[in-house]
């Protein structure tokens, strides 16, 4: 059965850091792009940072980008989001999901309909 379970979230306070981990089971997870999605309460998802399959370039959100890196190791089949500088505004809960579309033209559109598989999601709190 294919899933991606998210993991590594909590309280942390503004300028803080954490990494949130994303296991897939079921497929093999270099093959496809993975994205961070993230969830505020009241607002639309947010699409974060997504790594490719075929060459791992990476790609962030202008809200996220230089505070924000992703990364993949394929030995554990898990995509990691590390998380620099938090700011309260990061407050959101955070899923990994798989890109089904190949073409790469509207990665950076974040459009959820390209993904296909979901996390249950990993709540990030910035406050002091």
């Amino acid at each position: 059965q294919k899933q991606l379970v998210e993991s590594g979230g909590g309280l942390v306070q503004p300028g803080g850091s954490l990494r949130l981990s994303c296991a897939a089971s079921g497929f093999t997870l270099e093959h496809y792009a993975i994205g961070w999605f993230r969830q505020a309460p009241g607002k639309g998802r947010e699409g974060v940072s997504c790594i490719k399959s075929s060459d791992g370039s990476t790609y962030y959100a202008d809200s996220v980008k230089g505070r924000f890196t992703i990364s993949r190791d394929n030995a554990e089949n898990t995509v990691y989001l590390q998380m620099n500088s938090l700011k309260p505004e990061d407050t959101a809960v955070y899923y990994c999901a798989r890109r089904w579309v190949i073409d790469t033209a509207t990665l950076q559109e974040w459009h959820t309909y390209e993904y296909d598989f979901w996390g249950q999601g990993t709540q990030v709190t910035v406050a002091s």
